[in-house]
């Protein structure tokens, strides 16, 4: 038996588990008008009198009236939270984009100018961004000097997003920040039939140290792909913490200040037709260029693998509640005549 499973069931929408507690509210309140019924006509009829004063009248078809109708409310709360038993797979194709982001893991993003750091912040571009996907396939490359593939094209968002959390500059190999390294190796991750459905998503604070950024933007704009930069960080830049000497420094030993390089990120968007953002300047820049820009791009049907379809076995509690309701509506709370005939 899987985890949240019960009898070989589970639940299609658990939320509604809320209903359930309409069945103690209802037999607490039936039970209560029971035994206010019970003192009324105790008040009116002594105890041993009340057989002859109310010959026909049955306190246990009372409690099995409110028992029945306890019944019904149940079997209809558990059919609105949907016992599910069983699914089918079914073929699922969606039409969205194919995007690779390119998160720089650099020391510079370690920065505090924007809070708690570039990279934490970028780290938070990039789940919201998740967030707004529908059949979008995305990949992850995590690059400073070297690059690595974090996660290839996949729709799997939450697996995504755990991989996004754990990337720091720890993992790097070399040091420094190899945008155009980046850009290369994000092109590789298409297919080449068509840029007009692909895109690459770029978060870095521009500190390009190789400088090949935009002739491999160029080569991108040829093949008809489009970039989308969100510059991390601001102008007035930060010093970058160093664990040993307190902040990193220059070779000629002053404290090097790390500050956003906008126009070279820029012109790198703007080459391929794309749009540049600064987290500095804008709460939610990458989310911005979603909904304002990649939006709009030509999309194409991709495959997504296969979905599970649950088999929702809602009709089998809900017959049981009508049955429950036909026999509660059917039973009244004085005895037969004919019964009463025989006493």
């Amino acid at each position: 038996m899987n985890s949240g499973e019960f009898l070989g069931f589970s639940l299609l929408r658990p939320a509604a588990l809320l209903w359930i507690l309409a069945v103690p509210t209802l037999l607490a309140f039936g039970a209560w008008g029971l035994a206010a019924r019970g003192r009324d006509l105790r008040r009116l009829v002594h105890t041993r009198h009340l057989r002859r004063f109310a010959p026909r009248y049955s306190h246990t078809l009372s409690v099995a009236r409110l028992v029945l109708a306890g019944g019904a409310v149940f079997f209809l709360a558990l059919a609105t939270i949907g016992p599910v038993r069983g699914y089918s797979l079914r073929e699922v194709e969606r039409k969205g984009l194919d995007l690779v982001i390119c998160l720089d893991t650099s020391r510079s993003m370690l920065v505090e100018d924007l809070r708690p750091n570039r990279l934490e912040r970028a780290k938070r571009e990039i789940n919201g961004l998740l967030e707004k996907l529908k059949g979008d396939r995305v990949a992850v490359l995590a690059f400073a000097g070297d690059v690595r593939q974090v996660a290839p094209l996949t729709h799997d968002r939450v697996t995504l997003a755990s991989f996004v959390a754990t990337l720091s500059p720890r993992d790097n190999l070399l040091g420094g920040t190899n945008i155009g390294a980046a850009l290369s190796s994000a092109l590789e991750l298409f297919d080449g039939r068509s840029g007009s459905h692909e895109a690459i998503v770029l978060l870095t604070d521009g500190e390009d140290v190789e400088g090949k950024g935009l002739a491999i933007a160029e080569e991108a704009a040829a093949m008809g792909i489009r970039i989308y930069v969100v510059g991390m960080g601001t102008t007035e830049g930060g010093k970058i913490s160093d664990e040993s000497r307190g902040f990193a420094r220059e070779e000629s030993g002053v404290e090097h200040v790390s500050m956003l390089d906008g126009q070279t990120l820029e012109r790198i968007a703007d080459s391929t037709g794309g749009a540049y953002l600064s987290a500095g300047s804008v709460a939610l820049p990458l989310e911005e260029l979603y909904e304002k820009r990649m939006v709009h791009l030509e999309t194409r049907a991709l495959w997504a693998g296969r979905e599970k379809i649950p088999h929702d076995r809602f009709q089998w509690p809900l017959v049981l509640a009508l049955v429950c309701m036909v026999v509660e509506g059917a039973t009244r709370e004085r005895r037969p005549a004919r019964e009463e005939a025989r006493r």
